[in-house]
């Protein structure tokens, strides 16, 4: 494929751009000249590029006329039209697995995803003798794939249906803000239960767009039988650990493999040693021509969360407090549990997904006040908002929709902030303890129990809870559990008194509350407490009354019991603000949307967990205050450069080998002449895009997106197009190290004959 003005790197030295400075150097630390090359920038109106406007984009948006132009514009060959339809080719083999994106790449249910995203799986097949998440894991034979648990879903999303009118048909005549947002939710629910009963083995949901203005009933297969087959070694699949995370250069090679099972009669099922590989409609083909900067490049996925919708205030908010409160939790959480971990092994495997996660979301944390803070975007928020009351006030219709909507708004904001520092410190106490999950869970079933409706467990809560007992005992050590709630009782002492959650008294008891307290406390909690046996939970789950509970002697139990009246006050709360915000938020969305259409532009709900398409280009960019640009590709010399043979830059032998070899075979790049490891992207994506296959002009899988640079994080908020880049491993390094790897079996699976 032509790129409309191609930078190669053959003509520069090889180049690395520090992830701590962001300069563009050569390996031995000297500067990168441009003077070889003087096209080398990543300035748009240089390369007369698309220039890529942001968005996640609902298919049915991808039908507007502006879209058609931008996409043929940037390269699209297809019909645009083939993207509006989430249930044909190419979108119809993407899938969501409850977090990560992922897509299938053969007709036996082969699903190709992040390396990161597959950990929980790796870390249930894991022990002191045989550490997947280190060593990496290759079935040779269908036999020898490993569940990755009960817990693990692939949903295939079946249709999207606008259900608006029957969810908000009437609901600003009720006066009550907690009873219009009961019947709001009973809405949306009656409408996802009916959808599901229509039909066996479908999930259904009613999904919120534009804060609350519009919603979809979306129907989605669900997939309960799913293995792993394929993950590399730590070394290829968290190269540059959390060092270069969220920085460019990359050279990590983060993709892994699931396959989808099925019953004998091709129908979704449990775990069984009978079913067999589900068949997709659709599957992605691997591309087998040139990518090169400037061509045409989308992502299809489902991005979690975006608050682009935000009003000014809530964005000077989350500089203020909500991002230094997490970077403050996330940081005393990361060091307790590493501390709590120490060097056993066995608790290192269980602190796993909870390290990583902490420690990425720690990093994103501070990317995102960088930029909301220092790097000006909450003063852009700020701006962009007083052009729109500006919109507003110059128009008396406008006036009258949407006057004071704003003042409103932060009116309600405020209010229900209030309180926030008691009620999140007790939100996060409930979370932070697995055997308070438990007490929770046999609590509220005997709430239900002796509730208005009566109600027991059905045959499949019981059979689910059944299974996911004993499922998380696996990620479950007292060390961990004691850490994680020790830390947050801690937390909540340190808040003034009248700010302190009831359930902090609760646990440490009278007196003094202080470090001291807290460990005699949490000596006799776990000394008591029988729930870390998950037999002993299920047979109290379900059959157990609350009169039953009152007599129970478990310091969880009593806990639990205790705060009930705060969880309910807490919802209550909750409910009558969300009640509130169904009436005033939408009217403060139809005003950016007119305003948006007043300036001939579309406006992209924030991401919400369905599916989405971000379309762009291969491209560079020039970090702030740098001469140099950094370059869209990274390669094989330049990964190896890297090593240390230590973590988190330790590449396993084989991989090494090659690379010095400069053994590439057909996966080379005729213009870098080696292997590209990753690229960059203006795509616009975020949480929940990991695993997202990126496709080419044509549709066929180039790659997988797996970050975004450190600069660009506050993009959530506002989107900047000059610096927003996606960091992809090419699928070109992923064929590569599977065949170093021998997964042969794999590679002809997907139409690829090995070669090395």
């Amino acid at each position: 494929m032509a790129p409309i003005s191609r930078f190669s790197l053959l003509s520069l030295p090889l180049a690395t751009c520090l992830s701590m400075t962001w300069a563009c150097t050569q390996p031995d630390g000297s500067p990168v000249t441009p003077d070889a090359d003087p096209s080398a920038t990543a300035e748009p109106e240089d390369r007369g590029a698309f220039e890529n406007p942001g968005g996640m984009w609902m298919p049915s948006q991808l039908a507007a006329r502006d879209h058609v132009d931008n996409l043929v514009h940037a390269g699209f060959e297809l019909d645009p039209a083939v993207l509006t339809v989430p249930t044909s080719f190419p979108l119809g083999a993407i899938v969501s697995l409850g977090g990560c994106s992922a897509s299938f790449v053969s007709d036996q249910g082969l699903i190709i995803t992040n390396h990161h995203c597959v950990q929980g799986a790796l870390t249930r097949n894991s022990s002191e003798g045989e550490n997947l998440i280190e060593d990496g894991f290759l079935a040779a034979t269908r036999g020898e794939e490993r569940w990755a648990g009960p817990s693990q879903r692939v949903y295939v999303t079946n249709s999207f249906t606008e259900v608006s009118d029957q969810v908000l048909a009437g609901l600003e005549d009720i006066g009550d803000p907690e009873a219009r947002f009961d019947e709001m939710n009973k809405r949306r629910g009656d409408l996802a239960d009916a959808c599901e009963a229509a039909k066996e083995d479908v999930s259904c949901r009613v999904a919120s767009y534009f804060e609350g203005a519009q919603f979809f009933l979306i129907e989605q297969l669900e997939l309960r039988d799913i293995r792993l087959v394929h993950a590399p070694d730590a070394g290829v699949g968290v190269y540059g650990g959390e060092v270069d995370n969220w920085r460019w250069p990359r050279h990590t090679g983060d993709y892994s493999f699931f396959r989808a099972y099925v019953g004998p009669d091709g129908k979704p099922a449990d775990f069984d040693d009978a079913n067999v590989p589900f068949h997709p409609e659709h599957v992605l083909a691997i591309a087998t021509e040139d990518l090169d900067e400037g061509d045409f490049v989308m992502v299809a996925g489902y991005p979690g969360r975006t608050s682009r919708l935000k009003t000014a205030a809530e964005v000077a908010d989350a500089v203020d407090w909500s991002y230094p409160h997490k970077i403050a939790r996330y940081e005393q959480y990361l060091a307790a549990i590493e501390a709590a971990a120490g060097d056993d092994p066995a608790l290192k495997i269980i602190a796993n997904p909870t390290v990583r996660g902490l420690g990425n979301g720690l990093t994103n944390a501070k990317g995102m006040l960088d930029g909301l803070g220092k790097g000006g975007l909450s003063a852009q928020k700020a701006a962009q908002e007083a052009e729109l009351l500006a919109w507003i006030e110059a128009d008396e219709q406008r006036k009258a929709a949407y006057g004071g909507v704003l003042a409103e708004l932060d009116v309600l904001s405020r209010a229900y902030r209030a309180t926030r520092e008691k009620d999140l410190a007790f939100a996060e106490l409930l979370r932070s303890s697995k055997i308070l999950g438990r007490a929770s869970l046999v609590v509220g079933a005997a709430q239900d129990l002796e509730g208005e409706d009566g109600k027991a467990p059905s045959k499949e809560e019981l059979y689910t809870v059944s299974v996911r007992l004993p499922e998380s005992q696996r990620a479950y050590a007292e060390a961990l559990d004691r850490a994680a709630l020790r830390l947050h009782l801690v937390r909540a002492a340190q808040l003034p008194e009248d700010q302190r959650p009831e359930l902090l008294g609760i646990i440490v008891g009278k007196g003094k509350v202080d470090e001291a307290a807290i460990d005699r406390a949490l000596d006799k909690f776990y000394k008591k407490t029988k729930l870390a046996d998950p037999a002993k939970v299920f047979k109290l789950y379900g059959v157990s009354t609350l009169a039953k509970l009152e007599r129970s002697r478990d310091p969880a139990i009593v806990a639990m019991l205790a705060v009930q009246p705060m969880v309910k006050d807490l919802r209550q709360r909750d409910a009558e603000y969300a009640g509130k915000m169904a009436v005033l938020r939408p009217r403060y969305i139809a005003a950016l949307r007119e305003f948006a259409a007043s300036k001939g532009e579309t406006l992209a709900p924030d991401a919400n967990g369905t599916l989405r398409v971000t379309y762009g280009t291969v491209r560079g960019y020039r970090a702030a205050g740098e001469s140099e640009p950094c370059v869209p590709f990274t390669i094989a010399s330049q990964m190896l450069a890297k090593h240390t043979g230590a973590e988190p830059f330790d590449l396993p032998q084989n991989v090494r080998d090659a690379a010095a070899a400069e053994n590439f075979g057909p996966y080379v790049d005729p213009e870098l002449g080696e292997v590209p490891i990753d690229f960059l992207a203006d795509l616009d994506i975020t949480g929940g895009n990991s695993g997202s296959p990126t496709l080419n002009a044509r549709g066929e899988l180039i790659g997988l997106v797996f970050d975004g640079n450190y600069e660009s994080m506050a993009s959530d908020w506002v989107f900047m197009p000059e610096i927003t880049r996606s960091i992809h491993v090419d699928i070109r390094s992923v064929l590569w190290v599977m065949d170093l790897d021998g997964a042969d079996h794999l590679l002809k699976e997907m139409g690829i004959e090995p070669a090395l």
